[in-house]
């Protein structure tokens, strides 16, 4: 009865007058704020979401560090790609086929990447739109991108099948990974189009896409793929029925503790900072000492395990460390969390979140999800100046919410999980043209 008391006793701290915060609310969504979708685009985008065609060993599709079953992440720490067996938590190193390391972040969620308001993709916004640039976009190939993208989300599906730790595979391993370590990405025996050439020569593909864009085989290049995987991920993963959705539409409440969550993160745990609108992100990118394990970002030839964030983009000093704002829809689905998904609960995470440079001291790595492996993860922790660099980047100051409070923060951030979303609408295809097996989670 006394903890009841005190948890309610909490809970009255954020009962302000429902004005001072309602005025922050955002507007609903509505079928403006997403792309147009062709439906039959969509469709032929599942199956090669599902195939491990595009992979260079034919092992990794999409789906891989994507699944449904797993938020559409992959409830690991940090991905294994090419060189892994199994899905989702499950997942090992294959032992006649190691990974040379980790896959450098965890794996984004793709839940609304159709909304028109997504101005840059990836934890370090690398792929983004830029109108001084050609094609409205800037990537990291620059002027050397390809031509004939639909949107930015089409633009971003083409870096995955080049990474050696995502879906390319290593060196010699096959004819893909080997045009990616020579630098051919392009053109004629350039890796998007060997992987193009795969495509075209199933007939299932090659007829759906005559169907689609009038393209004889010869002509299918890897832009027409990765527009129609597009069109099936702003399709699939649009959330916009949540709980929270009611709450915006008509004004149906939610759950008690999940109100007065709503009450404190629209006012005074100041969470709109940066969690705002109505996909919870301000698309902006922020320092906040979240950990960093695992092999860092950088490139082949340097040896640091740092992750440096958007600075690796910007080159600005001030960029340091700063990662993008995720948006926060269907995030109860999405552990782990954090860019090296350091934190396996929600709550541990927001609890955290509220003086991030302290809770990097005291960072407890048991929370980490990570595969068996021989990998130095812990690099950058094991550090003292590493980690103080870290820490010295954030600039929010500390707030201090009683237990329940936090709770009722978890409560709030639970009410965005979408049911209609989370089941999916076109689901998960049994089978794919390739005959490649569909990548599933152990039952």
């Amino acid at each position: 009865m006394r903890r009841t008391i005190q948890r309610l006793a909490a809970l009255a701290l954020v009962a302000a007058p429902a004005w001072v915060w309602a005025q922050t609310l955002p507007a609903p969504l509505d079928d403006a704020a997403y792309v147009a979708v062709d439906p039959e685009a969509a469709a032929l985008g599942r199956l090669l979401f599902y195939d491990p065609i595009l992979s260079g060993n034919r092992e990794v599709a999409c789906a891989t560090c994507h699944h449904p079953a797993f938020g559409t992440s992959d409830g690991l720490s940090l991905p294994l790609g090419d060189g892994g067996r199994g899905l989702g938590p499950a997942r090992v190193v294959d032992p006649g086929n190691a990974p040379e390391q980790r896959v450098p972040r965890n794996s984004q969620a793709l839940w609304n990447l159709g909304a028109r308001e997504y101005v840059s993709l990836f934890h370090d916004g690398r792929v983004e739109i830029d109108a001084a640039q050609p094609g409205g976009m800037r990537t990291p190939l620059d002027a050397d991108m390809l031509e004939g993208f639909e949107s930015m989300l089409s633009a971003q599906t083409m870096f995955p099948v080049l990474s050696p730790d995502e879906m390319a595979g290593h060196y010699s391993e096959n004819e893909v990974a080997q045009a990616v370590r020579l630098g051919q990405l392009t053109g004629p025996g350039g890796a998007w189009e060997l992987i193009a050439r795969r495509v075209a020569a199933i007939p299932d593909y090659a007829r759906s896409f005559e169907t689609l864009y009038d393209l004889a085989p010869e002509e299918i290049g890897f832009t027409d793929i990765s527009n129609v995987i597009a069109a099936f991920m702003a399709h699939e993963f649009r959330s916009d029925t949540s709980p929270f959705d009611a709450r915006l539409r008509d004004g149906t409440p939610l759950a008690p503790e999940a109100e007065a969550g709503l009450a404190l993160f629209y006012g005074e745990a100041g969470c709109t900072e940066c969690h705002s609108g109505p996909l919870q992100t301000d698309h902006g990118f922020h320092a906040m000492a979240v950990p960093q394990l695992g092999p860092g970002k950088g490139a082949r030839f340097e040896t640091h395990a740092r992750d440096e964030g958007r600075f690796r983009v910007t080159g600005r000093a001030e960029d340091l460390h700063a990662f993008r704002t995720p948006s926060l829809r269907n995030v109860a689905l999405t552990a782990p969390y954090g860019h090296a998904g350091a934190h396996a609960s929600l709550r541990n995470f927001v609890a955290d979140h509220l003086d991030p440079a302290a809770a990097l001291g005291r960072y407890d790595r048991a929370q980490a999800v990570l595969p068996e492996m021989d990998a130095a993860d812990w690099r950058i922790l094991d550090d003292p100046a590493e980690t103080a660099a870290i820490g010295a980047a954030a600039t929010r100051p500390p707030l201090d919410l009683a237990p329940a409070q936090i709770d009722a923060l978890v409560a709030f951030l639970e009410a965005l999980t979408d049911p209609v979303a989370k089941a999916g609408r076109l689901g998960i295809p049994e089978t794919v043209p390739s005959g490649l097996p569909v990548p599933m989670p152990m039952p």
